[in-house]
């Protein structure tokens, strides 16, 4: 029987959440995801040694704030190395220090679409990687009129995902295995079976619902903890998986049935979309999702900082 990995291939777009590009090589996906901290990891790497060297000189002689222009241009670069190997896309993370500011937002990504298209790489072959705050949404449906494709990210919660979608958000990237990690820290079972765990279900009702509504926003589960939220979630539209675990399905020669199918969603979800207001209520009444959401914005932000310190010291 062909592996798991090969199975889901038949049902699910497998993306590779990695920097790595020998794990790219290996594994084959469609598409492949960055953020700040696997940057940081993907900067130790002999492989990006020399763009590393290219990106400081390129940005210092911008002038003396060339700190952040030097993390879109390694950002670039690194997601332009991905594009020579993947058929599909790459997405890209916008500064997370800018997940409250609707404006910089716009501008920032309009500015890594021109890195891009410098570098010789069309603007459909990135997705700009954006926190799932209001703010962040807001810019995402600016963005897409303009012809910008966007991932919206950190999303935990189902208002989260309901505002993407109304907003036109090309994709969504609901984080499977850290919603996991707040129930197992909040009073829930330490051993959960696929087919029960929260983040699994999370995203199930929200592809559920997109389908009901005839959304065209694509739903990429993402931050697995474990092969099985995988299996549980075969049929997703993209899933996007770390090379720990494409291995373990590489490894398994299991068969894998459909979970997820378009034409059986269960019952309608009954669901008002509202404006601001209603929004930042229905996500302070869910506290997963704001202490999830609150604590990947600091957690990027953070590596984000490490790697911009790693960049000043080896520029001296």
């Amino acid at each position: 029987m062909p592996s798991k990995l090969d199975q889901l291939r038949e049902m699910t777009v497998v993306v590779a959440d990695t920097g790595d590009i020998e794990a790219i090589r290996q594994y084959q996906p469609i598409d492949a995801t960055t953020n700040p901290s696997l940057l940081l990891k993907a900067a130790s790497l002999p492989h990006y040694q020399h763009l590393i060297a290219a990106s400081i000189s390129k940005s210092k002689s911008k002038g003396s704030d060339w700190l952040p222009d030097c993390m879109d241009e390694l950002s670039v670069a690194i997601g332009r190395e991905i594009l020579d190997v993947v058929p599909g896309r790459v997405s890209t993370e916008i500064d997370a220090r800018l997940s409250f500011d609707t404006q910089a937002t716009i501008s920032r990504g309009l500015s890594l679409v021109e890195k891009y298209q410098s570098a010789g790489i069309d603007s459909d072959r990135i997705l700009l990687k954006i926190a799932s705050t209001w703010e962040g949404i807001r810019a995402a449906e600016e963005l897409e009129k303009s012809g910008v494709q966007c991932n919206l990210t950190l999303l935990f919660g189902f208002d989260q995902a309901a505002a993407a979608a109304d907003a036109g958000a090309f994709l969504i990237s609901p984080f499977v295995g850290r919603i996991l990690d707040w129930h197992k820290a909040n009073g829930g079972k330490q051993d959960y079976a696929g087919h029960e765990d929260p983040g699994v279900l999370s995203v199930k009702t929200i592809y559920n619902f997109y389908k009901q509504r005839n959304y065209n926003t694509i739903v990429m589960g993402a931050s697995f903890r474990n092969p099985g939220e995988i299996e549980a979630l075969s049929g997703c539209d993209r899933l996007t998986i770390s090379p720990q675990l494409l291995a373990e399905l590489s490894a398994d020669h299991g068969e894998l049935p459909r979970q997820l199918d378009p034409q059986q969603t269960g019952d309608t979800i009954d669901y008002q979309l509202e404006g601001e207001s209603a929004f930042r209520f229905r996500m302070n009444d869910n506290a997963m999702a704001t202490e999830k959401l609150a604590e990947g914005i600091r957690n990027f932000v953070a590596d984000q900082v490490k790697l911009e310190k790693m960049l000043w010291e080896m520029s001296r």
